[in-house]
């Protein structure tokens, strides 16, 4: 199993960065991501838990389920079932008020299914992930801070494989 971390300092306030990562359907934003969906609602609101969440990227398919909902704290969601085939242990979004908004810490534990899949993970898929994680971001940060200046000294994406 492999770990991809990517943090981002959003210039928004907690709630709307939480709403906004919450809400699948805005991943379509970025190129990597070209189609999502509620499935199924979840108790209590739309996107808590036990809502159903499908997305196709450009590098497979992904029905998740999130497990816990904290707005506008955090939320957990796992893979059940994908293509390629993965192991999935926890995908996790936390949110942060911090200095000049909000920090998002979103971090994904997986393995692929394939032969040699722990290379495969460690060696092709932590980039991808990684990668459309921070378009992903790079999104919200574009929706919700467009009528806002941007600090010179933002410290952008940074992700961290553990």
């Amino acid at each position: 199993m492999e770990t991809v971390t990517v943090r981002r300092v959003i210039a928004a306030p907690m709630a709307d960065v939480f709403d906004w990562c919450a809400t699948t359907t805005n991943y379509t934003r970025t190129p990597s991501v070209l189609r999502a969906r509620l499935a199924r609602p979840g108790v209590g609101a739309p996107y808590g838990v036990g809502a159903v969440r499908v997305h196709t990227w450009t590098i497979g398919w992904f029905r998740e389920r999130i497990t816990a909902y904290n707005p506008p704290h955090e939320f957990d969601y796992v893979v059940d079932r994908s293509f390629p085939p993965a192991r999935h242990e926890l995908g996790r979004m936390t949110f942060t008020e911090v200095a000049g908004g909000t920090l998002v810490v979103w971090t994904t534990t997986c393995q692929v299914r394939l032969p040699f899949g722990a290379a495969i993970t460690r060696v092709l898929a932590q980039p991808v992930i990684a990668h459309v994680f921070g378009k992903i971001l790079d999104a919200a940060d574009t929706a919700l801070t467009a009528d806002r200046p941007r600090r010179a000294d933002s410290p952008g994406d940074q992700p961290a494989v553990q």
